[in-house]
């Protein structure tokens, strides 16, 4: 199994390697290309025209692969895929809408059709696994009522969703942070019990297209993800950690999502709370750091650093809690 899944994220990367450079033109000839807002920090202004949408290229290579080679099937994996599908083709849409008209669809919009893909996903992974308890760490399992569950997971899925999105404003920073994440998980995958190969394949072929996306997504970017990318990847994330029963553990291995979406909610609860005062400078709290005179890369390594040492604390306190079972 080893040997399969080195292989899928090599040939993942390789595709995308080859597929990107005519992809970016492509992009560029269509004027499929970033639209920067005026409220973002000054240096961003230089990346106004840069191709977007890489994530559809991601999704399409991930998706091909996956059903090439390993078809059919199994009924374990269609939430996965089906949200990578599903809530990518929502993401392309609005990176086509922001490019040719600077505005993307409308948050409330975005977050109705989120919420759509988010049940759907939480319902099926519900039957398909008849799950009716939760995973604690140092707990053990917790019954939880189903119709609780599908309302739990789906919440999971969006946060997770909007998350990856927050993120997504460096270059690198979320699709360093997204392999570092899938990484985690193809490892509890893996390592869980029973062992789920299926989804540490898909983990495995999404590790290798991030890859390749980063060859060329480091600074200075010559593609961005996209919403296509981020919200479907992110969704993608949420909905394997249901699978594997470790829901509870996503937070810790993908604390910097969980950091950036919590700079946003208190700056505006601050905000508000202050009439008008703002505790960053600006937020994503990527944008904070940037303001304060930290270099890009800077920003981008030190976040990577802090993802890699959340997931393996968070493989860590999956095998802590395995072993307690044990």
């Amino acid at each position: 199994m080893t040997v399969e899944l080195i292989q899928g994220l090599l040939l993942a990367f390789a595709i995308v390697v080859i597929l990107m450079p005519p992809y970016i033109r492509l992009m560029r000839a269509i004027g499929f290309t970033k639209q920067i807002r005026i409220e973002e920090p000054g240096g961003h202004h230089i990346k106004q025209g840069t191709p977007t949408s890489a994530g559809a290229l991601i999704i399409g290579v991930v998706l091909a692969l996956y059903l090439l080679l390993r078809w059919p099937p199994e009924g374990g994996i269609f939430a996965p895929i089906g949200a990578l599908a599903g809530v990518g083709v929502l993401g392309a849409l609005d990176d086509y809408l922001n490019a040719k008209t600077g505005e993307g669809i409308s948050v409330r919009q975005k977050l109705l059709w989120q919420v759509v893909f988010a049940f759907a996903a939480a319902f099926l992974i519900q039957r398909t696994y008849g799950i009716d308890q939760i995973a604690v760490p140092f707990v053990g399992a917790v019954h939880i009522d189903p119709s609780i569950y599908v309302l739990f997971a789906a919440i999971a899925i969006v946060a997770a969703s909007n998350g990856v999105n927050i993120t997504d404003g460096l270059d690198g920073l979320a699709g360093g942070t997204l392999v570092f994440a899938f990484v985690a998980f193809l490892l509890v995958s893996l390592l869980n019990v029973p062992a789920q190969p299926n989804l540490a394949f898909l983990c495995a072929l999404i590790i290798g297209a991030l890859l390749g996306f980063l060859w060329f997504n480091v600074h200075p970017a010559q593609i961005f993800m996209g919403d296509a990318g981020s919200l479907s990847l992110g969704a993608t994330l949420a909905v394997i950690a249901l699978i594997t029963g470790q829901i509870l553990v996503l937070p810790l291995i993908g604390l910097i999502f969980v950091i950036e979406t919590a700079s946003v909610i208190i700056q505006v609860g601050y905000f508000k709370a202050t009439g008008g005062k703002r505790l960053f400078l600006f937020t994503p709290i990527h944008g904070h750091f940037e303001l304060a005179g930290w270099d890009e890369e800077k920003i981008t390594l030190r976040f990577w650093i802090v993802g890699i040492l959340a997931g393996l604390l968070g493989v860590t306190l999956f095998l802590a809690s395995i072993d307690q079972l044990a």
